[in-house]
């Protein structure tokens, strides 16, 4: 695609007592790669959630007191919703989307498909057009979609449940809440059952911005890729369903905010801001 995605780790806890907004670096940078900054067009896709007018509320007032007042919030929770004319304008006339957090099986299975995923995927021909996702609005961006399996059980074969995700980003396969949920074990899974996938693997209020085959890390997480590619031999064929898994030579990147990530020559580009200098 030709325009921008910005890919956050999540921090959507519902049960947590903390402000979901207490680091607005990621916001602000998406307010700031918008068309127009502060005076885009903001629609926020709520689908993914199960308290969408809520989850909805709670974004409009956060980007209102960065100065981003020209928002509204899609509700989709049908796939009728996601033929609505009136839904479709709001899209047309958008210059940068939010998906928010939830299941990322809800979101694909009310948009994958039907009008408004086709004109998003149109939308995503604009270079200045910015789709965001948070959570399981990042899954859903990937080719190859993480579903189930959890970190107890993800470092055995066959315990990863994936699916076609939107496939806004090509041979990128995104998990989220990376760091918090100890989910390694099953990106490695996927990584190792297709060693084209880049498997990347987001902190909690991280985000990587992905525009002209560079991805930038921000925010003040991490992210870890792994590369499948330099993969010289693993057990996943010679062991039966519930063995634990074997790898030899994943080659494994950790980037912080500022470094850059080409996916064209699978380089890793380190930018130490001047504050963090020795």
């Amino acid at each position: 695609m030709k325009g921008k995605v910005l890919a956050i780790g999540g921090a959507e806890n519902q049960k947590s007592s903390r402000d979901r907004f207490s680091d607005t670096t990621i916001l602000e940078r998406f307010i700031s790669e918008s068309r127009l900054k502060k005076r885009s067009r903001i629609e926020i896709i709520t689908s993914a959630s199960s308290i969408p007018e809520e989850m909805g509320r709670d974004y409009l007032k956060a980007f209102a007191k960065l100065g981003a007042e020209n928002c509204g919030v899609l509700v989709m929770e049908s796939r009728t919703d996601a033929e609505n004319p009136k839904i479709l304008k709001r899209l047309k006339d958008a210059d940068a989307v939010f998906a928010t957090g939830g299941s990322q099986l809800a979101l694909t299975s009310t948009i994958g498909g039907t009008a408004f995923y086709t004109l998003l995927i149109e939308k995503l021909e604009d270079s200045d057009f910015l789709y965001a996702g948070t959570s399981a609005g990042t899954a859903a961006a990937s080719e190859i979609m993480i579903i189930e399996g959890g970190s107890t059980e993800a470092a055995y074969k066959g315990e990863v449940i994936a699916t076609t995700g939107l496939r806004l980003i090509n041979n990128i396969v995104f998990d989220t809440h990376f760091i918090e949920r100890d989910r390694i074990a099953r990106l490695f899974k996927v990584v190792v059952s297709n060693p084209n996938i880049l498997g990347v693997g987001l902190e909690e209020n991280t985000a990587l911005l992905i525009h002209r085959d560079k991805m930038e890390a921000i925010g003040p997480g991490m992210a870890i890729l792994l590369d499948g590619r330099t993969i010289s031999k693993s057990n996943l064929l010679e062991v039966v369903t519930g063995a634990p898994l074997s790898i030899e030579n994943m080659t494994l990147h950790l980037m912080s905010q500022h470094d850059i990530f080409n996916l064209k020559t699978m380089q890793l580009d380190i930018k130490n801001p001047p504050e963090a200098e020795v």
